[in-house]
């Protein structure tokens, strides 16, 4: 695979990740956000969170942190997006907030580059009507955390080509990732689902059936999964959540969509879970 340098936008949560992994794998990364606060924390987020990936990645071990800093280049602007490839966009999952970014970059980008929504509702199609090729947009919806999981969910477009299906899947095996490619419909295929756990385990906390830690044991233990729905939505971002089902609850006009009360309540009070400090579970 001939990339020479990947842009990302975002240096939320998700995108830190995602530019910790494409770095980890050598390629070089401008990982740009337009707030310098959230690039600092990016860089902090990198340092703390290697340790901790390296000793449950083997693939890890050949490689420093330094090294990885060293091949992320942290912006406030879109200097260096003329030349880039590939851009990996992770903002907040906010129609109008999309909507001007993709218009910056239409100008910026040189006409080859491709696109690769890191979305888990919003319309593939829609946003490639926002650029002059929509055959070279595509969703790419990372798994969290994003250097540790090797399933990935690729949307694709009304206009998204083969060509741009077989680029991201070969970037994605450089990854040591695997794909799920689905079709563009809201919500997709993994979070129309995530999103219903998460949003029914919101009400049954709401409700008093049960709390946050014994829901999500019954999820872990008894089903298997790796981590509950209530976890889940604490690591993703309550605020996060909250979007996404209000895109999911507009798009089907379906009741089992509405957001529980309590979600909504919590947001209000800042308790966005992970990233705050608290959401359902505490965190230092």
């Amino acid at each position: 695979m001939n990339l020479t340098k990947i842009g990302v936008v975002g240096a939320g949560l998700m995108g830190t990740d995602v530019a910790f992994d494409l770095a980890a794998n050598g390629f070089h990364v401008i990982l740009k956000d337009i707030d310098g606060k959230y690039l600092s924390s990016a860089k902090e987020k990198i340092k703390s969170d290697f340790r901790g990936y390296q000793m449950m990645k083997k693939e890890l071990n050949g490689v420093s942190v330094e090294t990885i800093l060293e091949r992320i280049e942290f912006s406030l602007t879109y200097e260096g997006f003329n030349e880039v490839d590939l851009v990996i966009e992770n903002i907040s999952e906010d129609w109008d907030k999309k909507k001007n970014l993709y218009s910056e970059l239409a100008e910026i980008c040189k006409p080859t580059t491709y696109f690769a929504v890191n979305t888990s509702c919003i319309s593939i199609t829609k946003v490639g009507s926002l650029l002059e090729a929509p055959d070279k947009v595509i969703g790419v919806h990372f798994m969290n955390p994003v250097p540790l999981k090797k399933m990935v969910e690729v949307i694709r477009g009304e206009h998204t080509s083969e060509e741009t299906v077989l680029f991201i899947g070969d970037l994605l095996k450089s990854l040591g990732k695997r794909m799920v490619v689905v079709n563009d419909f809201p919500g997709f295929a993994a979070n129309r689902l995530s999103h219903l756990f998460m949003n029914e385990a919101a009400f049954l906390v709401q409700d008093q059936v049960s709390n946050a830690k014994d829901i999500d044991r019954l999820f872990r233990e008894g089903y298997g999964h790796q981590m509950g729905p209530l976890e889940t939505a604490d690591l993703i971002g309550l605020d996060t959540v909250v979007n996404s089902l209000n895109i999911l609850y507009e798009s089907y006009q379906d009741s089992k969509f509405r957001c529980c009360p309590l979600l909504r309540r919590m947001v209000d009070a800042g308790y966005l879970g992970k990233k705050s400090g608290k959401g359902f579970y505490e965190y230092n």
